[in-house]
């Protein structure tokens, strides 16, 4: 398929594909089933990932990126998808990829120094704090009850959050805070940049979590009580931290999405090459007409889920914020991806049920994706509440109500 993508873009996806087949999936084969693989393993991946040209693309080449817009990133995302080492290894693994995202577009140039160089050199893990327990902030994130008030020179910050990824390994956290009680609920709420070892803050535990293997994953529960942090900690504007969410939001939805579409078409791939080799019933299992009809719908759906995201995300380069779109590419994605890996599982049998393959770690993981970043039905909220604003059409005006 052609997606139109730059010639950038199309270099970039290339390098990318190399350095997944060449490096990622041999060191993959070399783990799978053994549990999370230690950091070094990564570490190594990050370094030949260098060599390969493919390190953290998306972010500007002063901070140790590569400078490249968030369309032309796009292949590059579906191939790090490929396997669960290859987000990490090319840096472009959440919540650090979003978070970096969000430190160079609005952190000052301290907090770029202090925080997203090194977290681009993989030296420092962050985390992204705004989910909280009921009745606190998730799905409805006005409901948001951690605050933060002024005291001197300095900020209070107090509440309870949890699902914070990366909590367990992070150095800082990207705290969101109600900062003007009286505000409207979508605004008064701004982003604070809060280190792990400040007085306060206390990660109360790693939450045990449905999820794939392969490598170290933590979503954690988080206290903060009167911790203080200096003004400058502030993050962006003052009162604007749903507005610099949205911001990170769009663009970490999009290459998301492409990460999963890799995962997915990665199972569908090793679904196919068994189904040709596996015989049942006087046939390959790639003969049966039903299992023939699956790969195609799959196909059919993961081409629709590249190009929406695609135009999507050229969109936000243009400088808009497409919630639209990208709450479209979002909820289609995520229900394309977990119904493509649930097909590859069963078409595999015990195969896909064991650990020798990749396929059961992608199911375990692949679950979340329909919840994070917006469940399924805050995004068809927002789709459906487009779809019903300025409808007008003057064939109703003479419609007989029985």
């Amino acid at each position: 398929m052609e997606y139109d993508d730059s010639p950038q873009a199309a270099e970039l996806g290339e390098r990318a594909r190399e350095f997944m087949d060449e490096v990622v999936l041999p060191t993959e084969r070399e783990h799978l089933g053994d549990g999370p693989v230690d950091e070094s393993v990564i570490e190594d991946l990050r370094e030949q990932a260098r060599e390969y040209d493919v390190y953290c693309p998306q972010i500007g080449e002063e901070h140790g990126g590569m400078g490249m817009d968030l369309r032309d990133v796009l292949p590059l995302f579906e191939q790090a998808g490929r396997s669960l080492l290859g987000a990490p290894a090319m840096r472009v693994d959440a919540p650090d990829e979003g978070n970096m995202h969000t430190l160079e577009l609005v952190g000052t140039e301290e907090q770029k120094a202090e925080y997203l160089d090194p977290l681009v050199d993989a030296e420092i893990h962050s985390g992204f704090s705004m989910t909280e327990p009921k009745q606190g902030a998730g799905s409805d994130p006005k409901m948001i009850q951690t605050t933060a008030e002024r005291d001197g020179d300095e900020w209070v910050i107090d509440g309870h959050k949890w699902w914070t990824t990366n909590g367990g390994v992070a150095d800082f956290f990207i705290v969101m805070a109600r900062t003007d009680p009286d505000a409207h609920p979508y605004s008064g709420c701004s982003l604070f940049l809060v280190d792990r070892d400040a007085d306060g803050v206390d990660v109360v535990r790693d939450i045990p979590h449905l999820g794939q293997a392969l490598t170290h994953e933590t979503h954690s529960e988080i206290r903060y009580e009167n911790v203080r942090v200096p003004e400058s900690a502030l993050l962006g504007e003052l009162d604007e931290g749903f507005t610099h969410a949205q911001q990170r939001l769009g663009p970490a939805r999009l290459t998301h999405c492409m990460r999963f579409t890799g995962m997915a078409t990665r199972a569908l791939d090793v679904a196919k090459a068994y189904m040709q080799e596996r015989e049942a019933f006087g046939s390959t299992l790639a003969d049966k007409q039903a299992q023939r009809h699956k790969v195609a719908d799959a196909e059919t759906r993961l081409h629709a889920v590249r190009t929406m995201v695609r135009h999507a995300a050229k969109r936000i380069d243009e400088g808009e914020e497409a919630r639209i779109p990208v709450s479209m590419s979002k909820v289609f994605a995520a229900n394309t991806t977990q119904e493509t890996i649930d097909f590859a599982l069963q078409a595999c049998g015990g195969n896909g049920v064991g650990r020798d393959l990749p396929i059961a770690d992608f199911y375990e993981a692949v679950r979340a994706f329909r919840i994070v970043d917006g469940a399924d039905e805050v995004h068809r909220r927002v789709i459906a509440r487009d779809a019903f604003e300025d409808v007008d059409d003057p064939a109703l005006e003479n419609l007989t109500t029985y």
